[in-house]
């Protein structure tokens, strides 16, 4: 999303990744994910992740979920009044299904296809506003 967003032009709009669960915190990047970015030429760089709070959730305008766990957690997560802001990353291009989960697939070609089409939909509906 974030070289979607710099090819736009739009620099102006935040994109930050966080974990649901403690389980991750402090992990970088799974290594299937970085050959996948590399593969296509996108670049990245080592990362940390970081657990999600109701309070952090309310500093942006969207919560986006690659899959129904997701979805679930951050409605059990955020402020009641934040709920509207959740959304499957999925939902832009008119589809309810869930991203596969590459940890548990092994499949980082389709998960980067649905990834990158919900990225693009997403970016299309905020040059839309």
């Amino acid at each position: 999303m974030k070289k979607l967003l710099s090819d736009a032009g739009r620099d102006d709009i935040k994109v930050e990744s966080a974990a649901l669960h403690t389980d991750e915190i402090g992990s970088d990047i799974h290594y299937g994910t970085r050959a996948k970015l590399k593969e296509m030429g996108i670049p990245f760089a080592p990362r940390a992740a970081w657990l999600l709070t109701a309070a952090k959730a309310r500093e942006y305008d969207f919560l986006i979920g690659m899959d129904s766990y997701n979805i679930a957690d951050l409605k059990r997560l955020v402020f009641p009044e934040d709920l509207p802001k959740i959304r499957s990353l999925l939902s832009y291009t008119g589809s309810e299904r869930s991203i596969a989960d590459p940890w548990y697939t092994g499949n980082f070609d389709e998960t980067y296809d649905d990834v990158l089409a919900g990225c693009k939909a997403l970016l299309t509906n905020l040059s839309l506003k």
